[in-house]
């Protein structure tokens, strides 16, 4: 369920199929990559709505798909606004090859991302298989009861939940594998991926971000 999986760094993911999409693009090496079927967008903030990233991807075809919030943003790089798909959470969705959920991604206390924003999580189904990138959040009760295959868990702590807490999240939600995310770069420490995966029980944890 992974080998057509890459984490390039951060919260930065591609998934290759019958459809090629990115999530939150950032930080990408190649000049040029031009194969996105779908950018999907968990929120406004620099690392995961960076526009020089999300140009490196986009062809003449790609969707993005993102929170009102980023709506400005979308449409000045497609220059087509029928190529701007605004989500919102708790909604279920479909998009010619993909069918996908969206989830609440807040802080509880933190200020850094906020409920009245509405930004999201996904749960993104392709080829049979459902991947849900959680998006920056804490471990809130929205999410808890999760069902998918594989899921993507930030656990770098400041702006998102911890290592700790992540883990607490990844033993109450239903997934073959866990994938930590969103440490090692701008926040968090090198082996925090580690450190989650000794406390997650009864699931498998696959480090992606090296």
């Amino acid at each position: 369920m992974l080998e057509n999986v890459t984490v390039f760094c951060h919260n930065s993911i591609k998934i290759e199929g019958s459809k090629t999409i990115y999530i939150d693009p950032f930080s990408l090496e190649r000049k040029y990559y031009g194969d996105a079927d779908y950018v999907f967008s968990t929120h406004t903030h620099y690392d995961h709505f960076s526009e020089d990233d999300i140009e490196k991807v986009l062809k003449g075809n790609t969707y993005i798909v993102t929170p009102e919030s980023s709506r400005e943003l979308a449409c000045d790089l497609t220059k087509d606004r029928d190529r701007v798909f605004l989500v919102e959470p708790e909604k279920e969705y479909e998009l010619p090859g993909v069918k996908f959920k969206t989830t609440y991604a807040f802080n509880k206390e933190k200020m850094y991302h906020q409920k009245k924003e509405n930004w999201v999580g996904y749960i993104i189904e392709l080829d049979g298989v459902k991947y849900y990138i959680a998006g920056d959040t804490d471990n809130i009760k929205e999410i808890r009861n999760v069902e998918c295959d594989v899921a993507f868990l930030p656990v770098g702590g400041k702006y998102t939940m911890d290592y700790e807490e992540a883990a607490e999240l990844a033993n109450s939600i239903k997934a073959k594998i866990v994938v930590p995310t969103h440490y090692g770069l701008i926040v968090g420490e090198k082996d925090d991926g580690e450190k989650f995966k000794e406390l997650v029980k009864d699931k498998e944890v696959r480090i992606m971000i090296k």
